[in-house]
């Protein structure tokens, strides 16, 4: 690895108590290029702008993907990165959906583990406080031509994040627009998957609701997504949550919730949720919780749901009630070192770095 620091810190400009998360930079990034048919020498460099042109062809054929994931700090100020072996088989999944190289283990994980290394003091401390980190792929080739592209970038960059919802959310439920189709990028972390979802939340939020669930495209009788999450469903005591698909992104959040629900005993159904069902148990009062998870979000817990034009409003459980909340703590306390690990998920980021 070819590691250049920056001269020029930042960090003395970064306000932990003041600031919004994806707008905020920390120093440095990764970058390693792709060329000939081979990956390049992956670089650790000051962050900054990098020179494009109009014609690259992950603009205009939209070769790219990413993924989102995080680092986080301790009371003793230690860094831990959460479950990032199961964010590099994603993108790596996504990469071959949309014919583009997949990138090393080695580029993947030493690249992150170096930026979050050397820019660790952009990590702030407290509850709900992390460094998010952005690994991405797309086409840089400089031509205008329907094809699979010859030149790629693969880039890893960081921004400060605190808690994204602190307050229930209101949604739609989608009767029209879908997320995704049968033999679709839905379950590749694309980006273009991202712009396609734009229109149809902006329609739902003049609506008055804050985000979509995602439906099935065939027929909108089934829960898919919600918005950029997955999403879980409590009906008495029981969680639902539908099976990860072609059409359904797998979520690392996803499946660290199901885990610790089934750690906690609570009985989880893995398995395709009907509208139907749901509204149904709204109306005899056997819906207790509908949540979507992410990494950015971890947990956002849903007051309504709007459906055939009438919205339906769910109870307001405690904390102490709620099994969102209950879970979402539980992976929290342990992402931030405050409980054991039994899964072995939390990865050490040493004080490693050599500069140049």
């Amino acid at each position: 690895m070819i590691i250049q620091k920056t001269e020029n810190s930042r960090i003395s400009t970064f306000d932990p108590n003041n600031f919004s998360f994806g707008n905020t930079f920390s120093d440095h990034m990764i970058i390693c290029e792709y060329e000939n048919g081979k990956w390049g020498e992956v670089k650790l460099v000051p962050y900054g702008p990098l020179l494009f042109t109009p014609a690259m062809m992950g603009v205009n054929y939209g070769q790219a993907c990413f993924e989102g994931m995080k680092a986080y700090k301790d009371k003793d100020g230690q860094v831990f990165l959460f479950r990032p072996e199961k964010n590099f088989e994603r993108i790596n999944k996504s990469a071959k959906r949309l014919a583009m190289p997949e990138v090393t283990e080695e580029m993947f994980l030493d690249g992150l583990k170096a930026l979050v290394d050397i820019d660790r003091d952009w990590i702030p401390e407290g509850e709900g406080m992390s460094l998010y980190i952005r690994p991405l792929i797309f086409a840089t080739e400089e031509a205008l031509k329907a094809r699979v592209a010859n030149k790629y970038m693969f880039a890893i960059v960081a921004t400060p994040a605190k808690m994204y919802y602190t307050e229930p959310v209101s949604v739609k439920i989608s009767d029209h627009y879908s997320r995704a189709a049968n033999g679709g990028v839905g379950s590749a972390k694309a980006a273009g998957n991202y712009a396609a979802s734009f229109y149809p939340t902006q329609l739902a939020i003049e609506e008055g609701y804050d985000q979509i669930i995602w439906t099935d495209d065939a027929t909108h009788e089934y829960f898919e997504e919600s918005g950029t999450m997955n999403v879980f469903v409590r009906i008495n005591d029981t969680i639902y949550t539908p099976p990860t698909s072609e059409k359904i992104l797998d979520g690392v959040t996803r499946d660290s919730f199901i885990q610790l629900a089934k750690k906690r005993g609570f009985e989880v159904k893995v398995e395709p949720i009907k509208v139907k069902d749901v509204v149904e148990a709204q109306k005899n009062g056997t819906l207790k919780e509908v949540w979507g998870v992410g990494t950015a979000v971890v947990t956002t817990v849903f007051q309504a749901l709007g459906y055939n034009g009438e919205k339906l409003e769910l109870p307001r459980l405690s904390d102490e009630e709620s099994f969102a909340v209950t879970l979402k703590n539980d992976l929290v306390d342990l992402q931030n070192n405050l409980s054991e690990d039994p899964f072995g998920w939390r990865v050490l980021v040493d004080h490693a770095m050599e500069t140049v």
